[in-house]
């Protein structure tokens, strides 16, 4: 298998029925939490340790992205919700944290002539139009995938959710260029 890179890992959940946006914001404001709900509906707070972005809605639910790991996330999720509670949010006991997204790189440590790759792959599940965009774009259905493929051998995979899934997904794509 592939060694891969996980680069950003996007993950959802529930910490509360409902959360005050302007109460946690005040509670949270010198430590990295932005509430300007003129322009965006939730509020934004960066964490240092994990390094994530959360955004908390008023509905209770939480999306977490930058983490480097399904563990990372779920901590960083958990610590929010440690955060909520204190300001006085009833937050749920159990959070249901989910993978929504992970995007990861790769070096396959050869060159492609995408050209060529676009022509043998034929297929709807390959795009590549270098006037537009310098990488072969490639759907794989099953892990539902989309890999950018770069002429330098390089590829960012994303849709997965899971990180075999991910290596899963680049080995596909290099057995379908076997022998190119």
């Amino acid at each position: 298998m592939v060694e891969i890179e996980i680069q950003n890992i996007v993950a959802s959940g529930r910490i509360a029925d409902s959360l005050d946006l302007q109460v946690l914001s005040l509670a949270m404001d010198d430590d990295g939490a932005t509430y300007r709900p003129k322009q965006f509906p939730g509020l934004v707070y960066r964490m240092r340790e994990p390094k994530v972005v959360i955004l908390l809605f008023s509905s209770g639910k939480v999306v977490c992205t930058g983490g480097k790991s399904a563990e990372q996330a779920r901590e960083a999720v958990k610590k929010v919700a440690e955060k909520a509670a204190a300001a006085g949010a009833k937050v749920r006991d159990e959070l249901d944290v989910e993978i929504q997204n992970i995007v990861a790189t790769a070096d396959l440590k050869t060159d492609f002539d995408l050209s060529l790759v676009a022509t043998t792959l034929l297929s709807e599940d390959v795009e590549y139009e270098p006037e537009q965009f310098p990488g072969l774009v490639y759907r794989i259905k099953e892990p539902k995938a989309v890999l950018l493929v770069f002429r330098t051998g390089k590829v960012v995979c994303t849709g997965t959710r899971t990180p075999e899934d991910a290596a899963l997904a680049v080995d596909r794509f290099l057995d379908a260029v076997k022998g190119m």
